[in-house]
């Protein structure tokens, strides 16, 4: 036996059941009396001008408010009192449950009918709550959303049951409530009984002639439970359903038995360019490719026709107007007498994956793919699928989709030219010329100076005569290889602290904290994690030069980093120079990048914001900053990173680290360096994206299909790492590398993320509050201490930027870890977006302190060369 239920009264007349006495009731005293298996409440109140008197007769009315309206709610206490059980309901394969229906009574007063529907909502075992008055029942039906709202209607002198219900319908509630309305009988003596128009209008479900019988009333309940209201609660369940087709990345097409578009899904919008309103109502058929030929077509018709599924390649067409292959499914739903109702297409990526499937159960394919072959093939597929839903479409890219789409029924010879033309379409200078061959002249003098006048590209020069040198003096792949070295002794236990060390153990993994090693040594994060970092690949071997110059040279590095920004600093560049030497220890990176390669990339990560003033390009540009005119407004703080980088390495041999470099291998390694950090400028982010899933990812997909066709399950790794060696693919791989490495936060530990955010937030807010002080137009206004959303500007940056980015890199590098902690992180901040529970409110400052940071910066912008020119290595 349970507690016996108490109803308690608030100040608006609205009464609500609680189960035990323990409840913190609104009013300061009440008894109970069970009569008849039934309790009967009675509250006990101070007197005031709008209480009425108690009145006990089958039940107790409540009354409070000006208008005397009243509202309680009854809950049978007895066992022997019949409960409606909650039974199982099917929708279609899912199982719902069908709880007791409840029911909300709107009477102006107690009378013969109102009583047998509450007697009626009591024997079937209803949750049942009555009010007096308008506004306590909608307060009631907001509060609890009943599934059935009974409305007085035939007396419009109390209130306006109309007016009621076109209340309620408009709350978001009453999507799936049913409203009766109870009318007068129709008297024998009028002609025609009155029309129930006006009541749908208003919004009601049912009209229910007056009938005090309670037998008559609780039929009326049990039917609404097993019709109405089971309908709606299956409706209700769709909501479920469209969000989890609103979920997947496949795109999905829903048309009637006439191929009428009633809905597709945001996958399909983003893969085809058509909004949901542009292609509802229109045949899907009209949307196909024009490489549907007619007898796909009739194939298709005559399967779907049988009530059969049909699966394979279909074309789609774009809102531009090209097609694009993809692989699919259409499902006929079968209806009453075994019609097809609808119709469900669901489209992937044109990847066939039945072969990866029927090879799992055969036990000598484990033994073929035991490398990792198996795990990666499937989550590189998807990987790349959401490649091609890219957000934004260079043209470069439609035109290698359609050459693709070509390719791949054309005849031999034709494929075979098509490829030319590929990677003629893939090379990074479509308009730079070659000089591969000699003029028709045979004029040497001509050619050479003709090339030196067009081209600065040491590397096209290096493609020349001159190659077979240069590669004298490039280490081979398999060298490479032997400067990953596994012993922890090559760290210099001399320049390091033994604190710093032990914090310095796991730099390796990618939870690494650098935020603790920035408190550790003293925002000095870059030298020591440098020396670290820099041994494990053994630069100093690389460069031939003693571990000291490498010290000397990383603290003049760290010295011209900005320790007032609060994220382009050196511990920043560290964080940069970890991801990176992470992403250089994977696989394919490991297999493909030179000795060269690697040390060009960590000196790249360490040098790529040196002396950044924590301002943007558009800030300089705007406020004619000296660099900007200095390079022209073009990549103007890349520019100077690099130029800067070069100047203070040169100025003092106890720093240079070059300095025992041949020319030719110098001339290499500095246009890698440059070009990684030019790299980073985030104006040309969709080209480096493009260029990358177009020549790297797309050369990578290409050996999967051929080996998958072919029947040895893996790549041929030894053909594909020599295809990706060239070095134009190692350019775009090492412009990616560093591209990810830059803007890694978001793929970090949450805690690591969220502080990162803060920096790169306030660091914005600084240059919003300059530009407002000194006039200059505001680059980016979402970023005002007043209005700014933390989480909201992390969503979009990881929507408009890093989802592409590195799905792309996944697919390249498998790194599911960093993926995973992309997927949380973007959780987290739409979670907190809706829901804060983090202060993330910037401190404003005053408008003295602003100008007189604008001040400094301005000061410190024009003197940056004249100071860093004279910061040696004993100055540090």
């Amino acid at each position: 036996m349970g507690c016996t239920p108490s109803i308690h009264v608030n100040q608006t007349g609205v009464v609500y059941c609680r189960d035990s006495d323990g409840s913190n009731s609104p009013r300061a005293s009440h008894s109970a009396t069970v009569i008849a298996g039934t309790t009967v409440v009675r509250t006990e109140t101070t007197e005031t001008s709008h209480t009425s008197s108690i009145r006990s007769k089958r039940f107790t009315e409540y009354s409070s408010g000006p208008s005397g309206g009243a509202s309680y709610t009854f809950e049978s206490s007895s066992d022997n009192t019949k409960k409606a059980s909650n039974s199982d309901v099917m929708l279609g394969p899912m199982k719902l449950k069908q709880k007791s229906m409840s029911i909300l009574l709107v009477f102006s007063r107690e009378d013969y009918q109102s009583d047998a529907f509450y007697w009626a909502a009591e024997k079937a075992g209803y949750k049942c709550n009555i009010s007096r008055n308008p506004d306590s029942a909608l307060e009631c039906f907001m509060s609890k959303q009943h599934d059935v709202v009974i409305i007085d209607h035939r007396n419009n002198k109390s209130f306006d049951a109309e007016a009621l219900c076109r209340s309620i319908r408009g709350t978001k509630a009453s999507e799936h409530t049913i409203i009766v309305a109870v009318t007068k009988k129709h008297s024998q003596t009028d002609k025609d009984e009155p029309s129930i128009l006006p009541l749908l209008k208003a919004g009601f479900n049912r009209r229910y002639v007056e009938n005090s019988n309670v037998g008559a009333c609780m039929n009326e309940l049990v039917q609404l439970e097993h019709g109405e209201v089971l309908s709606h609660q299956k409706l209700r369940t769709c909501n479920a359903l469209f969000s989890a087709l609103e979920s997947v990345t496949d795109s999905v097409e829903i048309t009637n038995d006439e191929h009428e578009i009633q809905f597709v899904n945001p996958a399909y919008e983003r893969l085809t360019g058509y909004s949901m309103e542009e292609v509802v109502g229109k045949d899907s058929r009209e949307l196909k490719g024009e490489r549907v030929k007619p007898d796909i077509q009739d194939g298709i018709n005559n399967q779907i026709k049988k009530g059969k599924k049909w699966e394979g390649t279909y074309y789609t067409r774009r809102k531009s107007g090209d097609a694009f292959p993809q692989h699919c499914k259409i499902c006929p739903v079968v209806g009453v007498g075994g019609k097809a109702t609808h119709y469900v297409s669901v489209r992937s990526s044109h990847l066939d994956t039945s072969n990866f499937y029927d090879k799992l159960k055969d036990a000598d394919y484990f033994t073929q793919i035991a490398n990792g072959g198996i795990h990666g093939v499937p989550r590189r597929r998807e990987s790349f699928a959401r490649i091609h839903s890219m957000t934004i479409e260079a043209p470069i890219t439609k035109v290698i989709n359609i050459i693709n789409t070509a390719q791949e029924n054309s005849p031999f010879t034709v494929a075979q030219a098509l490829d030319k033309v590929l990677e003629i379409l893939r090379t990074s200078e479509l308009y730079s010329p070659y000089f591969a061959q000699e003029f028709k002249d045979g004029d040497p003098m001509t050619s050479d100076y003709l090339g030196g006048l067009v081209s600065q590209d040491v590397k096209r020069h290096l493609r020349e005569g001159d190659q077979a040198h240069a590669m004298t003096h490039r280490p081979s792949v398999h060298q490479a290889q032997s400067h990953l070295p596994n012993q922890p002794s090559m760290f210099s236990s001399k320049l390091i602290p033994d604190n710093i060390r032990a914090l310095l153990v796991k730099e390796a993994d990618w939870d690494f904290d650098i935020i603790e090693l920035e408190r550790v040594t003293h925002k000095r994060p870059l030298l020591y994690l440098g020396l670290r970092t820099m041994a494990r690949f053994d630069v100093c071997g690389f460069l031939n030069i003693p571990e000291t110059c490498l010290a000397n040279w990383l603290q003049v590095i760290e010295a011209n980093y900005h320790s007032r920004n609060t994220y382009h600093n050196s511990t920043h560049a560290a964080d940069v120079l970890n991801s990176t030497a992470y992403f250089l220890e994977k696989g394919k990176c490991k297999a493909i990048f030179d000795p060269i390669d690697e040390v060009a990339a960590l000196i790249a990560a360490a040098v790529h914001d040196l002396d950044h003033p924590g301002k943007s390009n558009a800030f300089l540009i705007n406020s004619k900053h000296e660099l900007s005119i200095l390079y022209n407004d073009i990549a103007v703080l890349e520019s100077h990173h690099a130029a800067l980088t070069f100047r203070l390495t040169a100025q003092d041999p106890a720093i240079n680290i070059f300095k025992n470099l041949d020319r030719e291998t110098f001339r290499v390694m500095r246009q890698a360096i440059i070009d990684m950090v030019l790299a980073t400028e985030m104006m040309k982010h969709f080209e480096h994206l493009n260029k990358f899933v177009n020549g790297i990812n797309k050369l990578t997909q290409k050996a999967e299909e051929s080996s998958s066709m072919s029947g040895t399950g893996s790549p041929d790794s030894a053909t594909l790492i020599s295809q990706l060696s060239t070095s134009e693919n190692k350019m775009l791989i090492r412009r990616m590398l560093i591209k990810c490495a830059d803007v890694s936060n978001p793929c970090r530990p949450v805690n690591l993320c969220m502080e990162w955010a803060k920096r790169i937030a306030e660091e914005y807010c600084q240059q919003t509050d300059e530009e407002k002080q000194l006039g200059l137009p505001v680059v980016m206004p979402v970023f005002d201490r007043k209005t700014c959303s933390l989480p909201k500007s992390q969503t979009s940056f990881i929507d408009f930027f890093i989802n592409d980015m590195f799905d792309a890199w996944d697919y390249f590098c498998d790194i599911p870890e960093l993926i995973q902690h992309l997927q949380d992180n973007y959780k987290f901040w739409t979670e907190e977006e809706e829901n804060p529970t983090h202060n993330y409110d910037l401190p404003i400052k005053g408008p003295e302190q602003n100008i007189d940071n604008a001040t400094k910066s301005t000061e410190n912008k024009s003197s940056s060369t004249e100071n860093t020119e004279n910061r040696t290595c004993e100055d540090t």
